[in-house]
């Protein structure tokens, strides 16, 4: 019963925010319904540690371990961007003159769009799950496209375009899920219940299979940002506001991911291949190569950080693709550290834009001496971000360093080479902008807004140091359920 809660709170909060989702008002009821969705995937823990997996409605929504780590990731993540949008977008009102109908507009399609993020996490039909990711896509839209200049339009209509397809062969995918699950589990939703296919995946026709893993991995691959597929997702980043940039890296990615590795474990159980292991391996090292190279390139800050997910999320593809219970570990470990650590970032990131009023990097400098407070913000987010110990991610990176010399040992000198050059494309652009020479910025904010950002980060140390022994078990049974 506790899903059906989740959702429908989560739900509700779109005509709400609709309605009443201008000023301050509108900021403090999306922090509120937020809250109560936070409280509810924390009930929706609590309950699975007492009872193991939940469902509802005949089977139709299922929470097991895998879900429930991102349903709790999105529970956070979801309120401390609320929490940080109350001042962050108070900002944006003033400075771009947003009409309460373009506030409202942001509210309500921000909730849609964590709305859409529950429905695929809990759905256990494989068709919803796509009508999810679809649902997501439109939501989003429509956030990249809020300030209604050249520059968002164009990379709100790229977006759509280069996602609508990719989902297009998704559905493709998921019909030939169908093709192959109807002879054994007969007609109607039963053959897209991924706890029955799962089940019976030893049954199912491999080869089937296998052709729908490929348009399915090209699908939310796209969605993923896997290269080359990931030219919409910069200029999304750039284009959006930076709270809509924090939750696309911080929940969208993984949720697309989670969606690949459900069709995973059951191509790999059908076709008793490790093809899907192979096509996650290769287009990781492809992704985490490229973005590292091309964020050298990049001159704004919203850019280099773009291209920054696309490279953590080629690493937690090398996670899966290698396999075994060490590498399915630190790939979930990078899930939930990179969603923290980026999300604080863009927090950030969007607090030092609003004081320069500029994207360039150029003109971010002295941030330190300027503005202590958001100097330390970017200081301890990015040194997260760049897996510096003892945060998470460089566990997590540590173990797939080790899962790669164990499992594949010739891809570790890619592998290291996609990290050294990811750590130079950055660093020496965080010392610029923390202690380069102060410029005089147009001042555009004073207020706080911080606190999410440090919590955040304190979560990323914690899992560095110290993982909860309930966590570390969930963590283990995603093991069973992937390979």
């Amino acid at each position: 019963m506790i899903l059906l809660w989740l959702l429908v709170v989560v739900a509700l909060g779109i005509p709400v925010l609709a309605l009443l989702g201008d000023g301050r008002r509108g900021r403090w009821i999306f922090m509120t319904i937020n809250f109560a969705v936070f409280l509810l995937s924390l009930l929706a823990a609590w309950e699975f540690l007492r009872h193991g997996p939940l469902t509802a409605l005949a089977d139709e929504l299922r929470m097991d371990a895998l879900s429930l780590i991102l349903v709790l990731l999105n529970g956070v993540i979801g309120l401390t961007t609320a929490w940080f949008s109350a001042s962050y977008w108070q900002q944006e009102v003033e400075h771009h003159h947003f009409s309460k109908g373009r506030q409202r507009l942001y509210h309500a399609m921000f909730q849609s769009f964590l709305a859409t993020m529950f429905l695929a996490l809990l759905s256990n039909n494989m068709g919803i799950l796509w009508v999810a990711l679809e649902g997501a896509t439109l939501s989003t839209v429509l956030l990249v496209s809020l300030q209604r200049s050249g520059e968002s339009l164009e990379a709100a209509w790229k977006y759509f375009i280069l996602c609508g397809v990719g989902l297009a062969m998704a559905l493709f995918g998921t019909i030939l899920l169908y093709f192959a699950a109807q002879p054994v589990l007969g007609d109607g939703a039963k053959a897209l219940l991924w706890s029955a296919l799962h089940q019976h995946a030893s049954q199912l026709n491999g080869t089937v299979l296998t052709l729908a893993f490929v348009f399915v991995f090209v699908g939310y691959g796209t969605k993923v940002g896997f290269a080359p597929l990931n030219t919409w997702l910069p200029d999304a980043h750039a284009a959006g506001p930076s709270t809509v940039s924090a939750v696309l890296s911080g929940l969208l990615l993984n949720v697309a991911l989670y969606a690949i590795l459900r069709f995973k474990s059951l191509t790999d159980a059908a076709s008793g291949t490790d093809f899907a292991a192979h096509l996650l391996l290769a287009f990781g090292l492809l992704s985490l190569l490229l973005a590292a190279f091309s964020m050298l390139r990049q001159h704004d800050v919203k850019r280099l950080f773009a291209y920054s997910s696309v490279e953590h999320m080629g690493l937690i593809a090398i996670a899966f693709g290698l396999g075994g219970p060490l590498a399915i570990f630190a790939g979930v470990l990078h899930m939930m550290g990179h969603s923290l650590a980026k999300s604080s970032v863009f927090f950030s990131v969007g607090r030092a834009v609003q004081e320069a009023d500029s994207r360039e990097l150029k003109d971010l400098h002295g941030i330190l001496k300027l503005r202590p407070t958001l100097g330390w913000s970017l200081l301890l987010s990015i040194l997260a971000i760049v897996g510096m110990p003892p945060g998470s991610l460089f566990l997590s990176e540590f173990l797939i360093v080790v899962a790669s010399i164990q499992r594949a040992w010739f891809t570790t000198p890619l592998l290291l080479l996609g990290l050294e050059i990811a750590f130079a494309a950055i660093f020496p652009r965080l010392l610029h902008m923390l202690l380069g020479e102060p410029r005089t910025p147009q001042v555009l904010v004073r207020a706080g807004g911080f606190s999410p950002i440090f919590l955040q980060l304190f979560a990323v140390l914690l899992l560095g140091v110290w993982i909860p022994a309930a966590l570390a078990g969930w963590m283990h049974n995603v093991v069973g359920i992937l390979q």
